[in-house]
């Protein structure tokens, strides 16, 4: 007969066999954020122009050579679970804004070294987390007094291509001039909403070529004709506000039945009627198109049309010259770190006027960004601490749009406006919330418990191996 051992007493005997966990500092926290780091410095050296380039062997066994750290991290298929938050938020990056994914990760990667340094001097995790959100909202603050210029006309070409030129340069520096003409041109020239509509019930000495856009749907409201149209296009439904939860509601007598959606009604009348004082007279939907919003519609004479496909949305935008308001940011700030180093400036300022503890997370905020201009003086093979106090000295003086001149072979600084090496600020905007967010949800992980995985037998890692599967 076999004895039982039992399990040591604590949170390990309550788990299956061959679960694991950690707890506290030492082996949750500080390993959370060491795998965080290697993951920020594998990426740091591929930031900026300079940036040196990854070789990568997927699953499939594709290879990739880049400096892109999108590609990077989606061809690495990080397992981390504390990683794999900070590479969620360079995907939210990507998604949101298109560029500025090393960014993050350079940045939450500083962020996360700077908290173990406070964690190790006696701070608590608390603490550190309290001055790195008051730091954060400090900072998108001051960003937007950061804005150097602005775009005039973005459907310009040539105005266009300068704007291009600083994304375009950290991924093929020195032909980004004839690269970012033809992006830009890519993008002004779109034949796909070229299309052809059948009508039935005629013959074909009845086509015609029309310049403009046609669906064969009808409109959902009484209004069908529309002449000088001023169009408002929605990608989401043209409904109210449902909750999530569902919830019963108690009526009494018959006046509480007869105000129960009154609230409901006065809201939607009030959204309908603002689309109809901005002077638009025909809405389009992306979604469904509730009763009460096609009510209020008729009623201040609105023409409702639902499109159900997004890519004759676009198209729709396309035709009419419409803007998609939500992405458009004219705003531009400074690069080559100037904008960093004027952030660090700032809220190290700050910090020195907040009495309590959470400064010294707040200063140590700041000094994260200098993380940034550190990546891209290494990647260059310059001094990092002779360019960054070169950059403090003439940032002092109140030059905010001075940054490090690339293309030097020392440690010099010049104007980064004259230049036309400029950044988006809803980049930097994205990127530091981004950032934030990922260390602060890493930190305030304090245990971490892994099951055991599960048996049975693995699935083929290879290309080759699943060729083999099938020729057999």
């Amino acid at each position: 007969m076999a004895l039982h051992v039992p399990k040591a007493p604590g949170f390990a005997q309550m788990l299956k066999e061959g679960a694991k966990h950690y707890s506290g500092l030492e082996e949750a926290v500080f390993r959370n954020i060491q795998a965080c780091k290697e993951l920020a410095q594998t990426t740091r050296t591929a930031y900026g122009p300079n940036g040196m380039n990854k070789m990568v062997i997927n699953h499939l066994e594709k290879l990739f050579v880049t400096n892109d750290a999108a590609t990077i991290l989606r061809e690495l298929e990080v397992q981390h679970p504390a990683a794999k938050m900070i590479v969620m938020a360079s995907h939210m990056q990507e998604q949101e804004v298109g560029d500025g994914t090393n960014f993050v990760l350079v940045f939450a990667g500083a962020l996360l070294e700077h908290a173990e340094e406070l964690l190790r001097m006696g701070l608590s995790v608390s603490e550190v987390i309290e001055g790195y959100e008051k730091a954060c909202r400090k900072a998108l603050e001051i960003l937007p007094d950061l804005v150097c210029c602005s775009a005039k006309n973005l459907r310009d070409v040539g105005e266009v291509a300068s704007l291009l030129q600083t994304s375009v340069m950290s991924k093929q520096c020195g032909s980004e001039s004839f690269l970012t003409q033809l992006i830009a041109q890519a993008c002004d020239v779109y034949l796909c909403i070229i299309r052809s509509a059948i009508l039935h019930g005629s013959g074909i000495n009845a086509s015609t070529v029309l310049h403009g856009m046609v669906f064969k749907k009808e409109t959902e409201g009484d209004i069908t004709s529309v002449k000088d149209a001023k169009i408002a296009v929605y990608s989401c439904p043209f409904d109210g506000m449902i909750t999530e939860t569902k919830g019963t509601v108690l009526i009494k007598n018959a006046e509480e039945l007869m105000n129960f959606s009154k609230g409901e009604e006065n809201l939607m009348e009030l959204q309908v009627k603002a689309i109809a004082d901005t002077g638009a007279n025909v809405v389009v939907s992306g979604g469904k198109v509730a009763d009460m919003a096609l009510h209020y519609a008729n009623k201040y004479n609105l023409m409702l049309i639902r499109l159900n496909s997004k890519w004759d949305l676009r198209r729709l935008c396309k035709t009419v010259g419409a803007t998609a308001l939500p992405r458009l940011d004219k705003r531009l700030v400074p690069g080559g770190g100037a904008t960093e180093i004027e952030l660090a400036k700032q809220i190290t300022s700050y910090g020195e006027t907040c009495p309590g503890l959470d400064q010294y997370a707040i200063k140590k905020f700041a000094e994260a960004f200098e993380a940034i201009p550190r990546a891209l003086a290494e990647n260059s093979g310059i001094k990092a601490n002779e360019l960054i106090s070169k950059l403090y000295a003439v940032h002092q003086e109140g030059n905010k749009n001075v940054g490090f001149d690339i293309e030097a072979e020392t440690a010099a600084v010049k104007d980064m406006l004259e230049a036309g090496v400029l950044d988006t600020h809803l980049g930097k905007y994205w990127g530091i919330k981004l950032a934030t967010n990922a260390a602060v949800t890493v930190l305030r992980v304090d245990q971490i418990i892994m099951a055991k995985p599960a048996g049975g037998p693995k699935p083929p890692s290879g290309k080759k191996e699943l060729d083999d599967d099938q020729s057999d």
